[in-house]
């Protein structure tokens, strides 16, 4: 009866996949939005050797025209919302379930469900999941808060949500923004990790449970179709080459340990095809013994870079694409068809639309929220000062409107924003102590560069080096709690020592500003702030100091800083 809670299914993004070939015939597969014969995705350079010229940027990562560039933008978010891979083995048949969630006579099985997941209801499944709902207006388009939902949803349905409408039935699975999104004190913000996520835990109590009930049983207990039990069928048999794994806590991702996991399920050849017995006596890897939880990183961040995830260790190729191919390891995918899929006109379209809008994605502003009255512009000048001697050399520079010759023209707004970020040519990769498990563990993830499909992308991992990516620092006040492994849950606490970093947080909602949120600090409230019907949420209670949650690092910056230095670098960070 527990079967039902493995809708949870799957959840994550990752990214890469390569430019087509043009010819003489014109583009043969993906985006030419000008109709001049070449793919529109062959300017971007996906290269390990790919630099970023000072100043600049990769926002319109294609360099198409205004009007193309927003119809592709518009197309592209429209998947981030509606997973888009037709040849997906991971669907559970919805109205089957939802048979299960109303039927008068399934309230034994309700009871059960609830039991062992948190929910008994379709809505509960989406809250438990920590999925936000489409808003009832949208946001300008083009903003950090522009959010269109794609066909057959609208306000109040989830976000991240696929009802995927097949030959067999009505299936669900779950898109990119069940975890790359989240809502903001009040608004959506796309390309925002999501603080509150379950798709991995539900996805790890799905494998065990689903494969306890056989597709004989599940059409009895839901009377669900012929084509609903193939459905059903499918997925189980897509889950016995998936290996999953719990996060830690509240608010981290194991896509890490699930892609590995997988790949550790699979043959060691060019395909990585499947192997009955592999399914059930894995091999041996390095996450067996090593906490390699992350957060998703932000979106809008990756114009800024030329290599990818937190620890930079995916160093060629289109992230988008190794995006389709780590989340589909990570639903049991057949590699063969995936390929064939992705190199396809159809397949390519959606990779460069995907690609467009993720580059293009824009960071929410502090301004947007809490308004330009809200800082201290002194303040704020003062810790870019102090930003340039510490914090510059990793993090890049970021100039301001008050910089400006006519700063005294502008209104409090205008002085506040950021109008030139200085980030490095290449991305670098920085060990500053943090904690190393993430980074470590990514030499799991080097099977992928046998790989067929890896090679027509042009994927390569390299887990060689150590340390993560210093990242762009755009929007920084909306992502707490801060590093890798989510070790600060304020900005305080990343520029204090490790020995005076806060141990224990709750990962709450950012629901009120008021009482949600520490301005001053930049974060989750801490100590005695902590709202009361958090405390209550125990599953959301963060001990940090554990295996993979480590605050050790990021300290030797800090020598002889104060507290009016670190609250001025905060206040400056706050403008970002």
């Amino acid at each position: 009866m527990v079967w039902i809670l493995l809708l949870a299914l799957g959840c994550h993004t990752p990214t890469d996949k390569r430019a087509t070939e043009s010819g003489d015939a014109g583009c043969a597969a993906g985006l030419d939005m000008n109709d001049d014969g070449v793919c529109d995705h062959d300017v971007a350079d996906w290269s390990r050797g790919a630099t970023i010229a000072e100043g600049e940027n990769r926002a319109n990562i294609y360099d198409l025209d205004e009007d193309d560039l927003l119809a592709a933008r518009t197309a592209g978010l429209k998947h981030a919302f509606y997973w888009p891979v037709p040849t997906t083995r991971m669907l559970l048949p919805l109205d089957a379930l939802r048979t299960v969630f109303t039927d008068p006579d399934a309230e034994v099985v309700r009871q059960v469900l609830e039991t062992a997941t948190g929910f008994r209801d379709e809505a509960g499944m989406y809250d438990r999941m920590g999925l936000s709902a489409f808003p009832e207006t949208q946001g300008d388009v083009g903003s950090a808060y522009w959010a269109p939902p794609p066909p057959g949803q609208g306000p109040g349905d989830p976000m991240g949500a696929t009802w995927l409408d097949t030959d067999e039935g009505l299936g669900l699975t779950f898109s990119c923004a069940a975890c790359h999104i989240d809502t903001l004190f009040g608004r959506p913000v796309m390309g925002l990790q999501n603080k509150r996520p379950r798709p991995n835990a539900l996805f790890h109590v799905a494998r065990t449970a689903l494969a306890a009930v056989d597709g004989e049983t599940f059409q009895q207990l839901t009377d669900a179709t012929d084509g609903e039990r193939a459905m059903y069928e499918r997925t189980v048999v897509a889950l016995r080459a998936v290996g999953t794994r719990e996060p830690e806590t509240l608010g981290l991702d194991t896509s890490l340990a699930q892609v590995a996991g997988s790949l550790a399920r699979r043959n060691d050849d060019a395909e990585a095809s499947f192997d009955p017995f592999l399914e059930d006596n894995p091999r041996a890897m390095l996450l067996d013994d090593v906490i390699g939880d992350s957060k998703p990183m932000p979106w809008w961040t990756m114009r800024y870079k030329t290599r990818w995830l937190s620890d930079g260790s995916i160093v060629s190729g289109n992230p988008i694409l190794t995006n389709f191919l780590w989340n589909e390891l990570g639903r049991g995918a057949d590699l063969v068809e995936l390929q064939e899929w992705l190199e396809s006109d159809a397949g390519m379209r959606v990779v460069d639309e995907l690609t467009v809008a993720i580059f293009a994605n824009e960071a929410p502003r502090w301004t947007d929220f809490f308004g330009a009255d809200s800082i201290d512009e002194d303040r704020a000048r003062e810790g870019q000062a102090h930003f340039a001697e510490r914090c510059t050399a990793c993090h890049g520079t970021y100039e301001k409107g008050w910089d400006a010759d006519d700063a005294d023209n502008l209104d409090a707004e205008a002085r506040l924003a950021t109008t030139v970020v200085r980030y490095h040519a290449q991305t670098p990769r920085v060990d500053v102590g943090t904690d190393s498990g993430r980074a470590t563990a990514m030499v799991d993830l080097e099977q992928l560069n046998g790989l067929t499909i890896s090679a027509w992308a042009e994927t390569t991992v390299d887990a060689g080096e150590t340390g993560y990516v210093p990242p762009p620092l755009d929007g920084i006040w909306a992502r707490y709690p801060y590093f890798h492994n989510n070790a600060a849950p304020t900005l305080c606490d990343v520029l204090r020592a490790p020995a005076n970093r806060t141990m224990f947080y709750v990962q709450g909602p950012a629901d009120d500003p008021a009482t949600d949120f520490d301005a001053e600090c930049v974060g989750y409230p801490t100590g005695e702030a902590i709202p009361g019907p958090w405390l209550d949420d125990t599953e959301a209670h963060v001990t940090l100091g554990g295996p993979g949650q480590g605050v050790s690092g990021h300290d030797e910056m800090l020598d002889g800083m104060d507290d009016d230095e670190r609250l001025a670098i905060v206040e400056f960070l706050k403008t970002l």
